[in-house]
């Protein structure tokens, strides 16, 4: 867990919790599984198959709970998206699989180990890109490169680092010379200089311009197709509808929504919607058949959107819309934008976020 050591020097005391298309292939060769998963046994002396287990966690600073009773599994090459609103929990759930935090209640385990004070097993198999990484700004890129190969059984070659990253040309150059987004991708070079087998990556991309995240992209779906864990903690919601294969989403320390994308998405329906007409008053809109009607302001303009949930949802919102087009034209009222979707991550995100619906997915 290189990276991480090189940023526990600096930072001894982590933060509370603050909150595919076509590329270049890399010419270092991203970690082989097939070995270690067979040849890796956990403390009772059997095979995990869960690269990470989580299963009733909590995490109590004094009186308040910040993390309250989430579980969770990761499997050897699978993407795992940790999401959420700010304070939700996400960061400290993270810490507690890196081994910076004793859990209150509850277990963790990391290849059937218990993480807790990074023991020797797990450091050459796990590592992070953390928030705050911690850089000695008065080194350069191939100074800092080294001095986390230097502490790693295996490491990969300096240059295919740098090639991986695209910070080739930076390697003489200082870490405080380097943009923010030039600073993440060293983060990430030095996560993948172990050759890591679980890689937990908090916010990995901010900072990062367009071209650097989609690069990023590339890089971290090639680390799963090889067989890497990953667990992802991301504000940017595309990120994780490109990259995870299943998903959470925390609020006030709980999961609320737990799933694949394309299964999370069904479950909240589609969305009917168009621009509230003039001259129509929102208690005189039509009820629709098995969808519910909120009225809102969007993009500075007084917006409908009707929900459709439940079984063949897509049936639903047809009968929906077919009433709806029925009633506009007995009162020749026109429909402006009038369009029919999927639920968005961002509407599965925002309803969490604000209650709603997000009450119906825990129970």
């Amino acid at each position: 867990m290189t990276s991480v050591i090189v940023a526990w020097q600096r930072n001894s005391r982590p933060t509370g919790d603050n909150s595919a298309y076509p590329a270049r292939t890399p010419k270092a060769k991203l970690v082989d599984m097939s070995t270690a998963q067979q040849t890796s046994p956990s403390a009772t002396g059997s095979v995990p198959t869960l690269a990470i287990s989580v299963r009733d966690l909590r995490q109590s600073y004094g009186t308040f709970e910040a993390v309250r009773g989430i579980s969770f599994d990761v499997a050897p090459g699978e993407l795992f998206a940790l999401l959420g609103t700010n304070g939700a929990g996400k960061t400290t759930t993270i810490e507690t699989l890196e081994g910076f935090r004793r859990p209150s209640a509850g277990t963790v385990r990391v290849f059937g180990v218990d993480p807790y004070g990074q023991p020797p097993e797990l450091r050459e198999r796990v590592d992070a890109v953390l928030q705050h990484s911690g850089l000695f700004e008065e080194l350069t890129v191939a100074e800092t490169i080294d001095l986390s190969r230097d502490l790693a059984a295996d490491p990969r070659d300096r240059a295919d680092v740098l090639e991986l990253v695209s910070l080739t040309d930076k390697a003489d150059v200082a870490i405080r010379q380097l943009s923010g987004g030039q600073k993440r991708r060293l983060d990430l070079a030095l996560a993948l200089v172990s050759r890591p087998e679980v890689l937990f990556l908090d916010e990995p991309t901010t900072g990062m311009d367009p071209e650097a995240r989609h690069a990023t992209w590339k890089i971290v779906s090639d680390l799963v197709s090889e067989g890497v864990a990953v667990l992802l903690t991301t504000h940017y919601l595309e990120e994780a509808e490109r990259l995870a294969d299943r998903l959470a989403i925390m609020h006030h320390g709980e999961i609320r929504v737990e799933g694949r994308l394309d299964d999370v998405l069904t479950g909240w329906g589609d969305r009917i919607g168009f621009r509230l007409p003039e001259r129509v008053r929102a208690e005189d809109l039509p009820d629709l058949p098995g969808a519910d009607r909120d009225v809102d302001v969007h993009n500075g303009e007084p917006w409908v959107t009707y929900t459709v949930t439940g079984e063949d949802t897509a049936g639903r919102a047809h009968r929906a819309l077919a009433t709806l087009l029925a009633w506009a034209g007995e009162r020749a009222v026109l429909l402006e934008r009038l369009q029919v979707r999927g639920a968005s991550l961002e509407d599965v995100f925002l309803d969490v976020a604000g209650g709603g619906v997000a009450d119906l997915a825990r129970d």
